[in-house]
């Protein structure tokens, strides 16, 4: 099985679209509103206006063995502080159990901390998204905030972690993390980060 990230593209516009407002990714997502075609292509004419390294965002398509699954992304990239938050989904649902999302979250913290050379990777979780907070723990990340009633959606307020990792501690956990990968069948040279 291979995992790689692509540079999100105008052609991939349908699809994400599409992934983007699929019940099982909205559920996880800050807003619960159906995201309109018009909506969509203003965020994707933004993106694709000023990719990084000019802009401070970059987007991604998973690939899973070629076949698009998924984006991830940085935002909020600070040179200067070094600093960058992210987030993924996977849009298909029968990737799931594959170990997909621990692959992206590797490229992505491998990407992150080396050719990047930021300090700093930031996330937040909903609460009851245990099952990805849970994972960002096992890649090192700490919880640094506890956000209470800090989104309105579906009717009610839900709480939120906020979770970081340094550079440091991608260095002590790195090779744990590459053996676990390893261990559960993934060739980590089949992981790649791709421009265009």
């Amino acid at each position: 099985m291979s995992v790689a990230l692509r540079t999100l593209r105008e052609e991939d516009s349908a699809r994400v679209l599409a992934w983007r407002n699929a019940p099982h990714v909205a559920a996880h997502m800050y807003t619960d509103h159906v995201v309109s075609p018009e909506e969509h292509a203003l965020w994707l004419a933004g993106v694709l206006a000023t990719p990084w390294p000019r802009g401070e965002r970059r987007y991604w398509i998973i690939l899973l063995d070629e076949r698009p699954v998924g984006l991830a992304n940085l935002v909020r990239i600070d040179a200067i502080n070094r600093r960058c938050d992210w987030a993924f989904y996977l849009g298909e649902t029968d990737t799931r159990g594959q170990g997909v999302g621990a692959c992206v979250e590797y490229l992505v913290l491998r990407e992150v901390f080396g050719p990047m050379g930021l300090n700093k990777l930031c996330c937040e979780v909903l609460v009851e998204n245990e099952a990805v907070w849970v994972m960002h723990e096992g890649f090192g990340f700490r919880r640094e905030a506890h956000y209470r009633d800090h989104v309105w959606k579906g009717g009610r307020f839900h709480d939120v972690y906020g979770l970081a990792i340094l550079a440091a501690d991608w260095v002590e956990a790195r090779g744990g993390i590459e053996a676990r990968l390893v261990a559960k069948g993934h060739d980590l040279a089949a992981l790649t980060v791709r421009e265009g």
